[in-house]
């Protein structure tokens, strides 16, 4: 996993996790009875959590038996003291626990909400994920602040946000990206053209390959035979059961037991040399998951697919995710799976963008208006901050080809 940016959960070693936050950061100020320790990165990673960094500022000086200062309109927080880095990140990995995972399914999408009977009050996570309502600990010493400073409890409407944080919107700590709320797509018309089309594809490049290989044998068109009948009938059954666990592209179903996960650990401890061979077993693994519909499957792929060599793997894997890829939030999932893979895996590719982007551009992979809307807007949505920032600061060359090409069009006209 690429420095700066780990699972919420640390205990899980699954890189195709969603729930992720900024690795947390301290920088020692001061000296004598004046040394403090400030945490720069505060505030992102207290977004992650959907918790007020006060809290998480708060739960260190609690912990640590120290003073602890807040400057929100400057966005500073700091624990009197010097403190390691590695100790607050322990800390931290305790606050996770006592006030963010559900207590029944360890989730991280919860929401702090304060009950009072009489005269008692009691601070309840209420789970997004399995519904639960769990409380915690109130003899910590936080849950007096906590009272005091109860969260801001953030409107419910249409575009709710389940993106980059851990449950953004709830807790008083989210902060939804309006850019990301299309709705996901139900297939329709335009999928159905888009398999017409890939179907020939396919075949065309069966044909190429020889008529007896593995590709030419998979006939991904309508076949009415009993068999494909019985095969139509036993893929539609394992969609519903993704469907009954909540496979959605609502993130309800985003863990370490998700199908996305599944398929992202399948595809890693199956790798075959030949990409055409590979992509039809990859893509019935899709269908064995019920996700072949689903957004979040492509940008999994680009994740789990593509190693250093990517700018000379997309042609191999063009079909595959030409099939996959059928409408604007696929796309964009597309180049969210590029940011995780680069920032995650492979920021050393980082320079690489625009060569990246000119293949799966030429490859009809990326609309201009998607990839010209996504150069021009940094989102938290796939990755933090910083790092969606440096992959398109990297992009501008080949948006500013997209800009010249396009103003050469006009002229030609």
């Amino acid at each position: 996993m690429a420095a700066g940016i780990v699972n919420i959960r640390r205990d899980v070693d699954d890189k195709f996790y969603r729930y992720r936050m900024p690795l947390l950061t301290t920088k020692i100020e001061g000296k004598g009875n004046g040394i403090k320790t400030v945490i720069p990165n505060m505030s992102d990673v207290a977004r992650a959590l959907s918790r007020p960094p006060t809290y998480t500022t708060k739960f260190f000086g609690c912990e640590l038996g120290a003073q602890t200062t807040f400057d929100e309109k400057n966005d500073r927080y700091i624990v009197n003291g010097a403190h390691d880095a590695n100790r607050l990140r322990e800390l931290l990995d305790v606050f996770i626990d006592k006030f963010v995972l559900c207590k029944s399914c360890k989730n991280p999408e919860t929401e702090l909400i304060i009950l009072k009977s009489g005269r008692q009050e009691d601070i309840i996570r209420d789970c997004k994920a399995c519904g639960e309502r769990t409380g915690v600990d109130m003899r910590h010493k936080l849950t007096t602040f906590i009272v005091k400073n109860p969260p801001v409890k953030i409107k419910k409407g249409k575009n709710k946000n389940t993106g980059g944080d851990a449950a953004s919107g709830v807790g008083g700590g989210g902060n939804p990206d309006p850019t990301e709320n299309s709705p996901p797509p139900e297939g329709g018309a335009d999928g159905a053209e888009s398999d017409d089309e890939l179907t020939k594809k396919i075949k065309a490049e069966a044909a190429e390959l020889n008529t007896d290989t593995a590709l030419a044998k998979d006939d991904w068109s309508a076949d009415t035979s009993p068999e494909a009948v019985k095969q139509r009938v036993k893929a539609l059954e394992s969609s519903m059961a993704a469907a009954a666990l909540g496979g959605d592209d609502d993130g309800s179903d985003d863990d370490a037991n998700s199908p996305y996960s599944a398929l992202g650990r399948w595809i890693e401890e199956h790798p075959d040399a030949d990409p055409k061979t590979r992509s039809i077993a990859i893509y019935k693994k899709i269908e064995e998951l019920g996700i072949e519909k689903k957004h979040k499957t492509v940008t999994v792929l680009v994740q789990a697919l593509f190693t250093a060599d990517i700018v000379k793997e997309i042609d191999g894997y063009a079909t595959l995710l030409t099939k996959m890829v059928t409408s604007e939030k696929h796309q964009k999932s597309l180049l969210g799976g590029i940011e995780r893979f680069l920032g995650f895996s492979h920021p050393d590719l980082i320079p690489s963008v625009p060569k990246i982007l000119m293949g799966f551009y030429q490859t009809d992979l990326l609309d201009e208006e998607v990839i010209t809307q996504w150069g021009t807007h940094v989102s938290k949505k796939y990755v933090d901050k910083d790092t969606s920032k440096k992959v398109r600061k990297a992009s501008e060359p080949f948006l500013k080809w997209l800009a010249e090409a396009d103003d050469d069009e006009d002229e030609d006209e």
